[in-house]
């Protein structure tokens, strides 16, 4: 992207490359619901565009009903409570139309601007307009509008390629589950901050707990084990026919704890239609001798499989340690993809193809 490598709107109106921040400043400044995805196949392609909206309209709502101090920027007084049904208001409707018009505005920009071939990360948040809200006495659709901004924030991006030797995750467990967890909204981007003390070194990602047993997802991620199904531990090869039927794909279900990603539901379609064993249920330490795989998934990464796993050995002393003092205990899988691992990101992949939005449709 010409000397800038990030471009952002507010609305659908370019801030000038040289003031345009990096996507984590922008959500640590400024309150909202977001999502994140890609482009696919150099450019041509948005990734899950239509999942992404329909998540971030419901993390809108989420945060609106729910929390709206995690949605509006908060001023001196409180901030309104409004009650938005979806009887009353068509709500997915409402972000749609207003993202889908900022998108039409900047695509074209970007697209000019970006360099061949290259591909693009793609923020979008959506954030309370408190002043807007204020004026409203009377909500409907269209007033409603009034009450959000809209930014995007671009950035290129270049994948990692899946399946290489040394490519994989290294995770470890650090903390406590997130507060909301059914809608993403920017100010967790601050909170996961306080656990970048924790992190050991060469870690990638950091893992979520309530009870250090239990294992809901990633930080930016969520996260999967594939778990021998016989008690004992006996397992077919991974050269056997039957081996992706003697194993179960496991991962925490929303209602433990976790967001709602976009890929996770792509996996969990996946697994149901092709009879791959699934679990929704978090992945539980005591039985980590069983795991035979894992992997992490968000919409930038896909499918990343894990090398290894660090959870602390005493889980109530975590807040008042740093990492080095922390004693570990480690799980070590295969430095490659396992053949579950990879039946489901090819499956992905084939997915992301068919549902592609392609980017000639945002255009003005």
């Amino acid at each position: 992207m010409s000397n800038f490598s990030r471009f952002l709107f507010t609305n659908g109106v370019v801030v000038p490359p040289a003031d345009t921040p990096p996507v984590a400043t922008l959500l640590q400044s400024c309150p909202g619901a977001y999502t994140t995805t890609r482009t696919h196949n150099n450019g041509a392609e948005i990734m899950f565009w239509q999942r992404h909206l329909s998540r971030l309209s419901n993390s809108v709502k989420v945060l609106l009903n729910s929390r709206p101090e995690l949605l509006f920027k908060a001023g001196e007084d409180m901030v309104p409570f409004v009650k938005v049904s979806e009887k009353s208001l068509k709500w997915d409707l409402v972000i749609r139309a207003l993202v889908n018009d900022s998108m039409g505005k900047a695509l074209p920009f970007v697209l000019k601007e970006r360099k061949c071939g290259e591909e693009m990360s793609i923020t979008t948040l959506v954030s309370g307009n408190l002043e807007s809200l204020r004026e409203i006495e009377d909500v409907n659709e269209e007033r409603l509008k009034a009450v959000f901004d809209v930014y995007l924030h671009f950035g290129g991006y270049v994948p990692r390629v899946f399946g290489i030797q040394g490519n994989g995750a290294r995770l470890a467990v650090v903390g406590r589950g997130r507060d909301i967890a059914n809608a993403k909204y920017s100010d967790w981007v601050r909170l996961r901050k306080d656990l970048e003390k924790l992190r050991p070194p060469s870690t990638t990602e950091l893992l979520l707990s309530n009870n250090g047993d239990h294992i809901l997802e990633g930080c930016l991620t969520n996260f999967f084990v594939v778990c021998g199904k016989d008690e004992c531990g006996e397992i077919y090869e991974q050269n056997d026919f039957d081996y992706e039927r003697s194993v179960e794909v496991q991962t925490a279900a929303v209602s433990e704890g976790v967001l709602p990603g976009v890929i996770r539901q792509v996996i969990i379609e996946i697994c149901l239609r092709n009879g791959i064993p699934f679990r929704e249920v978090a992945p539980s330490w005591s039985q980590h001798n069983m795991w035979r795989e894992a992997f992490i998934t968000n919409s930038l990464r896909i499918i990343e499989h894990v090398e290894t796993i660090l959870v602390p050995s005493s889980w109530k002393s975590m807040e008042s340690k740093t990492s080095t003092e922390i004693r570990w205990e480690e799980k070590q899988f295969e430095v490659t993809p396992g053949r579950v691992t990879s039946i489901i990101q090819k499956e992905v992949m084939e997915i992301a193809g068919f549902e592609a939005y392609p980017v000639a449709l945002c255009k003005d």
